[in-house]
Order: C-alpha cells, then sequence, then structure tokens
C-alpha cells in the first residue's frame, strides 16, 4: 500500500521531483482539492504527510484506489511537504 522510504537520499530525491512539478504548476495542496482530484479522476498521485490524520488518510487512499492512483507517504510533516 505504502511506499517507505529506507534510502536516506530518496527524501532529497523525492524534494528535487516535488520543486520539478511546482515548477510545472501541475499540483494542488489540501485535503479538499486532492479528494476532488481523485474522484474526478485528474489526480496521478497523492501524497500524504507522516501527521494527517487516519481518518484523513484512509479517504484518500480510499478514493485513490477507486481511481487507480498511487499515494506516498511523505518523509516529513505537513509543513515540510509544504515547502519542499
Amino acid at each position: 500500500k505504502w511506499q517507505k522510504n529506507q534510502n536516506p537520499s530518496a527524501g532529497d530525491n523525492i524534494n528535487a521531483k516535488l520543486q520539478l512539478v511546482m515548477k510545472s504548476g501541475k499540483y494542488q495542496f489540501g485535503r479538499k482539492s486532492c479528494l476532488k482530484a481523485l474522484r474526478t479522476g485528474k489526480g496521478k498521485l497523492g501524497m500524504v504527510s507522516r501527521n494527517c490524520p487516519s481518518k484523513q488518510r484512509r479517504e484518500i487512499e480510499n478514493y485513490a484506489m477507486r481511481s487507480k492512483c498511487g499515494v506516498h507517504e511523505y518523509h516529513g510533516d505537513n509543513n515540510d511537504l509544504g515547502t519542499a
């Protein structure tokens, strides 16, 4: 289900890829916009921070499974994910 980062340099790789996505402008922040993108089939990957409440995490995982896209657990908290 969840992809766990075992390699410490993998976090740097994720941050670099996130910066590239942010430059392209094809991203959305927040639970509501993530769920909307997953419901409409426009989402490709859901990223969840480590401190995301379990109820919201299950909801995102459920919609991601229905829309056949992945969910990645970010190694930091929500503030780290927002500033990656």
